[in-house]
């Protein structure tokens, strides 16, 4: 029976862990925290999922709350002027809804399914001793904790990797009380030229239904006003007075309300990196990184738990395939090549949505508060982004495509 160690119990750590478990395979997770400390610590991320990353979760019987969480069910976008109106605003319908789960909710039952269906759970902080001690215990090692000293033990991509800097100044903030939409429910973006975004919508968290106010600030801008010793109440002033300046129809739907807990806000900024998918140990012996281990996307565009669900998806996949044969360097870059097949389109997409928009991408995103079809075009992409490509990156594409929907 193939053993296999995982360090990582996130999403595309316990995925993985569960769907090869379910497969017949040993696994053994290492974990820095359990589930009780990841229930009682701070928000982690934002994590708007859509369908086909849902669609993994439903495979394995996953999905626990579908009953409780609110659903997601359109993509709205608005650009702001210099004023209180606002330059462009439409929203389409999601062909099937989103949902967003926190991971402080999430996490902990998936340790409790990963050792209830036979796997093994170890509490350690994991470094080079772990890995080599995981890698001479098993035929394959995992890494999947991307934001970590481990994950960042990983090679930067240059060629991936065009921004060596964080883009974005970010801010999470987890409230109760926000007035809801009136058509339905959605990512409402928003886009501040020069200064920045900022997008809300519907999720779960420990204390029920809330929404998740996530702000992207151009770094030394005047949205930049994030401190990480800011309390709790600090942090949602600032969220509101950010509103108040810059997208006073935000404003409205917030003004009245409270952080979910004291540890429903988080601030902080990283560098979009990919990097390169094999490590190699002191040992010799070699690891595969796994989601933002590898693939480490700015929030803009509402990728990341996505990616990472996919991203185990597809190394299962991999995995099952290669029963009975070496793990080794060329079969783990195979491995992430699979992957990246589907993640090159969602990583172009972010990065190009981190800079100053084309005029192709000016005029699609226009056409879409005119033309429904545009719209509803542009909002089920999010669920799988190659369908931008490649009509975003070449402006004789998007003006043909503009003119097929007319």
């Amino acid at each position: 029976m193939t053993k296999i160690g995982i360090v990582g119990a996130g999403q595309a750590g316990l995925q993985l862990g569960i769907g090869l478990l379910d497969g017949g395979h040993q696994v053994a997770m290492l974990s820095n925290l359990t589930g009780e400390q990841i229930a009682a610590g701070r928000v982690t991320s934002s994590q708007c999922m859509f369908d086909t990353a849902r669609s993994h979760e439903r495979a394995l019987g996953l999905a626990f709350w579908d009953e409780a969480c609110p659903p997601v069910e359109g993509i709205g976008f608005a650009l702001a002027g210099e004023g209180p109106d606002k330059l462009l605003d439409w929203s389409a319908r999601l062909d099937t809804p989103a949902q967003s789960v926190d991971q402080r909710v999430k996490m902990p039952r998936w340790m409790d399914e990963f050792e209830a269906r036979g796997g093994e759970l170890r509490i350690v902080d994991a470094g080079i001793a772990e890995l080599e001690n995981l890698a001479r215990e098993c035929d394959l090692v995992l890494v999947a904790s991307g934001k970590g000293e481990v994950g960042r033990l990983f090679e930067r991509d240059a060629e991936k990797s065009p921004f060596d800097r964080p883009m974005r100044s970010l801010a999470l903030t987890y409230v109760h009380g926000m007035r809801p939409r009136e058509e339905y429910s959605a990512v409402n973006f928003n886009l501040i030229p020069g200064i920045g975004e900022y997008f809300v919508f519907p999720a779960l968290t420990l204390s029920g239904p809330c929404e998740i106010m996530v702000f992207e600030a151009i770094p030394g801008g005047p949205m930049d006003l994030w401190s990480a010793g800011a309390s709790p109440e600090e942090h949602l002033e600032i969220s509101q007075h950010i509103l108040k300046r810059f997208l006073p129809w935000e404003y409205e739907r917030s003004r009245d309300c409270t952080l979910t807990d004291d540890l429903g806000a988080l601030c902080g900024r990283f560098p979009p990196t990919v990097r390169k998918p094999v490590l190699t140990l002191p040992s010799g012996a070699k690891a595969l990184g796994v989601g933002d281990a590898v693939c480490l996307n700015d929030p803009i565009t509402g990728q990341g738990a996505n990616n990472a669900a996919k991203c185990a998806a597809s190394y299962l996949a991999s995995i099952q395939e290669n029963e009975g044969k070496a793990f080794d360097a060329a079969w783990m870059q195979r491995t992430f090549d699979r992957y990246w097949d589907y993640a090159r389109d969602v990583v172009a997409w972010t990065n190009g949505m981190l800079q100053p928009p084309p005029q192709h991408m000016v005029q699609l995103l226009g056409a879409a508060g005119a033309q429904p079809r545009v719209a509803h075009w542009f909002a089920n992409n999010f669920d799988d982004p190659r369908g931008f490509f490649p009509t975003i990156a070449d402006p004789a594409l998007t003006a043909a495509f503009l003119a097929e929907t007319v």
